[in-house]
């Protein structure tokens, strides 16, 4: 594609390809866009992980968290959830003086709350993930065409709104709207790779064959009881 005018937003790159411009040049960022961003994810660990390293981006870029995430994963068990919400004192204390991560006390306890939040929330849906993907959004709420004008236009959304409304109500804290959409986006609730990147349609393909996880029956029930947050409607497979 070399020579052709690209859309805004699009970058070509070396290798020939056309990206999101906010993978830019770095080796890494490069591949967290092709390899990780928007493909969708089911396991419980690597969505505990991600809205965690979310909560600790607050204030930074997500590169900087990128580059420390193994030491996060070090740091705190793998993001093993069981284990981290066992977390006491001594480890807030231990973590504080571990200078390979953010050394924020309110991130750190948030991260050992939100443990104890997230087994609970396995407890009754099922899964992590079962809960998460509740909160797809209907494929009619999307961008008809996901341009860079489009995407900057969504730095939260109704559906993030009301899931990180869900979160807080179950006690869980660094998880405000824009926070949630980051991680919706990265965990492939959307598809925000632009029109035109080299990865928007494999990352639609990934989530049209997906099957979504299911949660509990009694759980859902739960879920539409008076005064209950409402079931929000799912999801296509295809945008």
């Amino acid at each position: 594609m070399t020579g052709q005018r690209l859309a805004a937003g699009l970058v070509h790159h070396p290798d020939g390809l056309a990206r999101c411009w906010w993978a830019g040049d770095d080796s890494l960022y490069v591949a967290y866009h092709d390899e990780e961003w928007g493909t969708p994810v089911t396991d419980d660990r690597r969505l505990f992980e991600k809205i965690c390293l979310e909560g600790f981006q607050a204030g930074l870029s997500w590169l900087t968290i990128l580059r420390k995430r193994a030491s996060f994963r070090e740091a705190f068990a793998g993001f093993d959830i069981d284990r981290v919400a066992r977390f006491g004192a001594r480890d807030v204390a231990r973590l504080l003086k571990d200078e390979r991560i953010v050394r924020h006390r309110g991130k750190i306890e948030s991260t050992i709350n939100n443990a104890k939040c997230a087994a609970a929330l396995r407890d009754e849906f099922g899964s992590l993930a079962a809960y998460v993907w509740h909160w797809e959004p209907d494929a009619r709420s999307r961008p008809r065409r996901l341009t860079k004008g489009a995407l900057m236009q969504l730095a939260q959304t109704p559906a993030s709104a009301a899931l990180s409304k869900d979160l807080k109500r179950r006690g869980w804290t660094f998880v405000g709207p824009t926070t949630v959409y980051a991680f919706m986006q990265a965990m492939g609730l959307v598809n925000d790779h632009l029109e035109g990147c080299a990865r928007r349609i494999a990352v639609e393909d990934a989530r049209a064959a997906l099957r979504r996880p299911a949660a509990a029956v009694a759980a859902t029930a739960a879920s539409r009881r008076p005064g209950s947050a409402p079931a929000p409607a799912r999801g296509s497979a295809r945008r």
